[in-house]
């Protein structure tokens, strides 16, 4: 029998929560270590219509990229939302899992797993943790940083990272000319790694979404700031976050939500 603490064992091991940032809030959220695991559904964000996925399909336990709870609550019950939608994963003796930002960072986590689709090089770690007393340990921290196989212009990585997101649309700030090799990578909304990627000597820094002002700092630097969205950026590594419990847990059923889609649309026709 494999319980809830068997996956969260795992789930430590593949994203420690010391990685995590200090502000966030990750592990199991919700459920109890005891309870018997054999069906898992993972998702970004945990909202009613996934939550109705997982009651309807029977599932012991969600793993939510982004926490539920993620700030301090006096109170639930059905008259919120997120009251409600947890109440009745309560009820269905459903536990909830977050690893957040453990996940992003870990050492092949959602920033890594983003060099590999774009086929970086010389991979390395944007904002470092405290250096290691184990040298012949892998560098830790957040962020990521690679080199192109070859020089590209801006223009010419966008259409790169399109077709590794499988997306038909970007926002971008720069010089659709500007010559590009080392990329800077933070998943999410993390244009705040704007800094570190220009202390690196990145041309460019690839999030997920950022503010207008993040967007003006990206344009002073000098430097590529694209943005094909918080989703893009990290619902593929949820699902491949099922693709490896799978392969770890082979008895269990594992699966990406199937109702999960991004909330925000893009009128590339004008229609």
């Amino acid at each position: 029998m494999t319980d809830v603490a068997a996956i969260q064992e795992y789930l430590t091991h593949l994203a420690p929560p010391d990685l995590a940032e200090s502000w966030d809030n990750v592990g199991l959220l919700t459920g109890d270590q005891k309870q018997p695991v054999s069906r898992i559904l993972t998702c970004l964000t945990l909202t009613p219509d996934v939550a109705s996925e997982a009651i309807a399909e029977k599932a012991d336990l969600i793993i939510s990229h982004h926490p539920i709870l993620f700030r301090p609550i006096q109170q639930i019950t059905s008259n919120t939302v997120e009251g409600k939608m947890l109440l009745a994963l309560i009820q269905a003796e459903i536990s909830v899992y977050s690893p957040h930002t453990s996940y992003d960072s870990a050492e092949q986590g959602i920033n890594w797993q983003l060099a590999q689709l774009l086929g970086l090089e010389d991979i390395g770690v944007l904002r470092p943790l405290n250096s290691t007393t184990e040298p012949e340990l892998p560098e830790q921290g957040a962020g990521r940083f690679g080199l192109l196989p070859a020089e590209f212009t801006l223009a010419q990585v966008n259409q790169l990272i399109k077709q590794a997101l499988k997306i038909d649309a970007l926002q971008f700030v720069g010089d659709p000319g500007l010559k590009v090799q080392r990329v800077g990578i933070a998943c999410g909304a993390a244009a705040e790694f704007l800094k570190d990627a220009h202390r690196h000597d990145c041309q460019v820094l690839l999030t997920g979404e950022a503010r207008f002002h993040a967007c003006l700092e990206a344009r002073a630097l000098g430097m590529g700031l694209i943005l094909p969205g918080h989703y893009a950026t990290e619902r593929p590594a949820m699902e491949q976050m099922a693709h490896l419990l799978q392969q770890q847990f082979p008895k269990l059923t594992t699966w990406a939500s199937q109702k999960e889609t991004d909330p925000l649309q893009w009128d590339c026709d004008g229609e």
